[in-house]
């Protein structure tokens, strides 16, 4: 029985799984839009909401907090400077989830995780 085990696994171990949450984030911010399987949109839609509840925060131990987990200069600055002042009124709800169908290649299920503007 599966009680109380939250979060898909992904076929993936603890550090790989991080580290792809991770990548997939920071695609997110640097791009605005990323393509991926409907279970991966899922799995980092609430990590990019929270990263963009510290961009709206903005000071300096939010900015530790979000290069920690997203490890890139370079995408922290652009969460701060670029994504999280568009979204300053909303209360939340900052991404969404498009399904696109099956993948050719596997048939997993596809879709597209983008910023609401």
């Amino acid at each position: 029985m599966r009680h109380q085990r939250r979060g898909r696994g992904l076929g993936r171990d603890t550090a790989h799984r991080k580290a792809l949450y991770a990548n997939l984030t920071g695609s997110l911010v640097e791009h605005g839009r990323i393509t991926t399987t409907l279970a991966k949109a899922k799995e980092v839609r609430p990590i990019a909401e929270k990263m963009v509840t510290l961009g709206k925060r903005g000071d300096l131990h939010a900015r530790r907090q979000a290069k920690a987990y997203l490890r890139s200069g370079d995408v922290v600055h652009a969460l701060f400077a670029d994504v999280a002042p568009r979204f300053a009124e909303r209360p939340g709800g900052y991404t969404r989830i498009v399904k696109l169908g099956p993948r050719h290649g596997d048939n997993a299920e596809m879709a597209i995780l983008e910023w609401v503007d």
